[in-house]
């Protein structure tokens, strides 16, 4: 182990979207084991995310979309020369366990299966703002609105799959990795894929910038790659 850099062992205390929250949970258990630097990661929904960040609670480090974290930094909420992409996440269709197979392995056959579906589950992060970008470029947006489920923030779209409530969703693989009651058809085919960097960044309200850093550092570092994995996802 390395010598701490966070001496009175106070947990750092971090602020994530849901979709790296398997990932972040596993890193905290990796840096306090290996780096001597504790950690407590907050998952919620990354729009209420980011908003607690720009009021100014009292974040040491923040983990979402690359989009939001450079508002962040824009609006001086989050340190510019602390930015690390850490991730890269990919949009999968997905359908309620037990329920017929649906082609999807074309731009086409998608299009047709969301016509077709009585129900379209997606989330309130980025990848559900790009599905429904998806829909408006295919022009059938309002011909599918009344069909639209968005989950609830820091809800997974496989549970709205896995509760009947959705008969299509789309979500990202990390969201649905172990979640029971979903069966994933596949990524997005060519032409229309959905991927997702996350980035973290030290937090301007951090009184721990150093250990915050060092954090950074590990989440960032080659021995985490398999963990990333793991849990769906690329490291950036």
């Amino acid at each position: 182990m390395e010598p701490s850099v966070n001496p009175d062992n106070t947990p750092l205390q971090g602020i994530s979207s849901m979709a790296t929250r398997a990932l972040l949970a596993q890193l905290a258990d990796g840096s306090r084991r290996d780096r001597g630097i504790d950690v407590h990661f907050e998952s919620v929904g990354g729009v209420d995310a980011a908003r607690r960040v720009a009021q100014g609670e009292a974040f040491d480090v923040v983990v979402l979309a690359a989009n939001a974290i450079d508002k962040l930094i824009a609006s001086g909420h989050a340190l510019a020369d602390s930015r690390v992409d850490l991730v890269v996440s990919k949009t999968v269709v997905a359908v309620p366990e037990g329920a017929p197979a649906v082609d999807v392995g074309t731009e086409q056959a998608l299009r047709q299966a969301v016509l077709a579906a009585s129900a379209i589950g997606h989330s309130t992060g980025p990848s559900g703002t790009a599905v429904l970008d998806l829909l408006q470029r295919w022009g059938v947006l309002e011909a599918v609105r009344d069909k639209l489920v968005q989950a609830p923030a820091g809800v997974p779209v496989g549970r709205l799959l896995a509760e009947g409530k959705a008969t299509l969703g789309f979500q990202q693989t990390s969201e649905l990795v172990g979640l029971a009651g979903v069966r994933v058809l596949g990524e997005l085919p060519a032409g229309c894929e959905i991927i997702t960097r996350f980035t973290a960044a030290v937090c301007a309200a951090s009184t721990r910038r150093d250990a915050a850093r060092a954090l950074i550092a590990y989440m960032a570092s080659p021995e985490t790659a398999q963990a990333k994995r793991e849990q769906g996802l690329e490291p950036a």
